[in-house]
């Protein structure tokens, strides 16, 4: 199984969320889980890239339209853990919203 999200059909949007974590995992790592769980769930989703390091996360989510990733910003789970992101689980993070319109794939 890839890590690799498949996406579709151009042009898609990336939500591009880069963060710096406080210590400890302080329910983190469940949460994060369920965020992915009920994304895969929301219209419009298309699939998620994530990475981290001791220092850096970095997560693209990918979505058909704007009005999908205004929505899935507006689910009431997902405001519950964007406040306790705030308050317990970032030090720091910036989140970006970009338009697709090229995207090339390799595969061995």
């Amino acid at each position: 199984m890839s890590n690799i999200a498949n996406t579709y059909k151009l042009p898609y949007y990336a939500v591009v969320f880069a963060s710096e974590r406080t210590e400890g995992d302080n329910g983190y790592g469940v949460m994060a889980a369920k965020m992915v769980e009920l994304a895969s769930k929301q219209k419009g989703y298309l699939g998620v890239e994530s990475a981290r390091d001791s220092d850096l996360g970095i997560t693209v989510s990918y979505w058909k339209t704007l009005e999908d990733i205004t929505a899935w910003k507006a689910n009431a789970a997902h405001q519950i853990a964007q406040e306790r992101g705030k308050k317990e689980w970032y030090s720091r993070f910036t989140l970006r919203v970009c338009k697709v319109e090229r995207d090339y794939l390799f595969e061995m």
